[in-house]
């Protein structure tokens, strides 16, 4: 009994010394209209960079980058977890260079986000052991309409899934055993970029045998109950078919490809739900899906059928609760897609785009516009650590600026800008005013903007502190502010070099004044943030740097946060 006391006690002060510390798991939790990631207590932005297929397959090369991406500025590092490498043979694990990853993300002050690739990457099977290829009786693949077996493990194979969940439980146990206090690491992706090629569905036999099979009634009970809110593809396939509630997969949502990925996804979907439940067993950290876009307008097939697809959204998340975000890999089409995967239900995270100048006004647009969890360019090893680089100069100030933007997000106080020279320009209303916000090359001084150099892109954040009071911060941007009835100002395209009216006053048409006031701008302060989300002072902007008062502007070269007092005259 005595023993049996001092055990309880001995766990009770452990759980106070734990709770003392603020070590919870890292966790999603909603805040007004958002969801954001809780890491150590506190709502964290990922400033993040995912590693290169093979950049994390030895000890030595993790040695080498980790430091490389400190110096980048990140706080979180994506890292894949190889199947073949942790379980080469059947039943034996080894987790060093797992145990490798996390020690460095320790050493060199980052978070981690461990990326399963388990029975599928890229669609292919590529990251399974040999002894589970070989075996393809045991294991067997999806097949071709046509019946030719593909590198891609079936999803319908019981085998298939306990091969692959033994070893993921093994993983998820082996992490939670080394990190449940510590909080090193802070999401796992599922899988990367299901999906199926060649056809749009697995039409081995069990696949062919669940496919003229009714329709699962939750599933139809899910469509049913969010009828009002289903991704409008989604719902009109239903609709065609008179809003069926019971039948096979064709009588339910019509004979064409695009049921053949429905029934797909809800396969994928099922058999990651059951991952995912495994995952919240051994170490309860929040989990997500990543999918590959159909970025050149192909058919289920020729692009990855049935993954976590923005049109397949109801799909995944009836079919996959546990799962917290379906995340989007992005190439191409980079503002239309993550407006597709800002929904209600459904937090913005970009695990994976492509690594390019254009990164850091990327960033600012998507913690500006959308309101993300975390934004993260692929094979992040192969760019700059220089402090000029875009990326860097941007996570610098992005990690300055994180105490406001969580401290804003949901609250509908924040505005995104990203310009090219195809898109130069938008205007917001706030309270009483036009907001003209416009591509730095719009103004007339900058001899890149006309001498046919690529005009690189511009990315900001406006963010509303108090009526007349804003923060911007960004790259590359012009900022105007006016009286919502006060009458329109000269275009930028109608200046000078000198940035005065290219003509003659004479050529102008007469202005007749009818408004009652008109915005003027104050003082514009260049400011660093501090942690705690006070101001300090780096300088004062005025005169030429804001075009004499027309203007706030910060250049395509430099990242800044510029604190902007605005006020009214007659």
């Amino acid at each position: 009994m005595k023993k049996y006391i001092i055990l309880l006690l001995t766990l009770a002060f452990s759980s106070f010394i734990f709770a003392q510390k603020g070590n919870t798991f890292p966790h999603l939790a909603k805040s007004g209209t958002v969801t954001q990631l809780i890491v150590n207590d506190k709502p964290f932005l990922i400033l993040g960079g995912e590693l290169g297929n093979s950049s994390a397959a030895s000890g030595e090369d993790i040695e080498r980058i980790f430091p490389k991406l400190q110096r980048m500025g990140l706080n979180t590092v994506l890292v894949p977890a190889y199947w073949d490498l942790i379980e080469p043979t059947e039943g034996s694990y080894d987790f060093s260079l797992v145990d490798k990853a996390i020690k460095q993300t320790r050493e060199n002050d980052l978070k981690i986000v461990f990326l399963w690739f388990g029975a599928w990457k890229n669609s292919m099977s590529c990251y399974a052991p040999l002894w589970f290829k070989k075996d393809y009786k045991k294991y067997p693949r999806a097949n071709t309409k046509a019946g030719k077996p593909l590198e891609i493990a079936s999803s319908f194979s019981e085998n298939v899934y306990q091969a692959d969940n033994r070893a993921f439980s093994q993983l998820m146990k082996y992490i939670a055993s080394i990190d449940k206090e510590e909080g090193t690491v802070i999401m796992v992706q599922i899988e990367n970029e299901i999906g199926m090629l060649e056809d749009a569905r697995d039409y081995s036999a069990e696949a062919n045998k669940l496919f003229n099979e009714s329709v699962p009634e939750v599933l139809i009970n899910y469509l049913n109950k969010n009828k009002n809110t289903l991704h409008p593809q989604m719902l009109e396939k239903w609709e065609k078919q008179g809003f069926k509630k019971k039948g096979n997969w064709q009588e339910i949502f019509g004979a064409d490809l695009y049921t053949d990925e429905i029934f797909m996804a809800w396969s994928y979907a099922r058999y990651v739900e059951k991952l995912a439940q495994t995952a919240r067993s051994m170490h309860n950290i929040p989990l997500y899906v990543n999918a590959a876009m159909n970025s050149r307008n192909r058919k289920p097939g020729e692009y990855p059928s049935a993954g976590p697809l923005a049109h397949l959204v109801d799909i995944w998340h009836c079919g996959a609760p546990n799962i917290d975000i379906l995340a989007p890999d992005l190439y191409d089409g980079f503002v239309d897609w993550v407006a597709k995967y800002k929904l209600h239900n459904n937090p913005l995270f970009i695990p994976e785009i492509k690594l390019s100048d254009s990164n850091g006004a990327q960033a600012f647009y998507v913690f500006g516009e959308h309101d993300a969890i975390g934004f993260c360019p692929f094979s992040i090893e192969n760019g700059s650590d220089s402090e000029r680089s875009p990326l860097v100069q941007s996570y610098a100030k992005l990690r300055e600026l994180m105490p406001l933007l969580t401290e804003h997000q949901g609250k509908n106080t924040m505005n995104g800008l990203y310009f090219d020279k195809e898109n130069q320009k938008r205007i917001i209303y706030r309270d009483d005013l036009r907001i003209t916000c416009r591509h730095f090359f719009t103004l007339p001084w900058d001899s890149r903007a006309t001498d046919g150099s690529k005009w690189p892109e511009g990315g900001g954040i406006i963010l509303r502190l108090a009526k007349d009071e804003y923060i911007i911060a960004g790259s590359g941007i012009v900022v105007e502010f006016e009286k919502t009835d006060e009458n329109k100002a000269i275009d930028a395209k109608e200046l000078g070099e000198d940035g005065f009216a290219s003509t003659g006053k004479n050529d102008r048409k007469e202005q007749i004044w009818n408004s009652s006031s008109r915005c003027g701008i104050g003082p514009v302060d260049e400011i660093s943030v501090n942690k705690d989300g006070t101001f300090g002072y780096i300088r004062r902007l005025n005169g030429d740097q804001t075009h004499q008062g027309r203007h706030v502007r910060i250049g395509v070269d430099d990242f800044s946060i510029l604190h902007v007092k605005l006020y009214e005259y007659k």
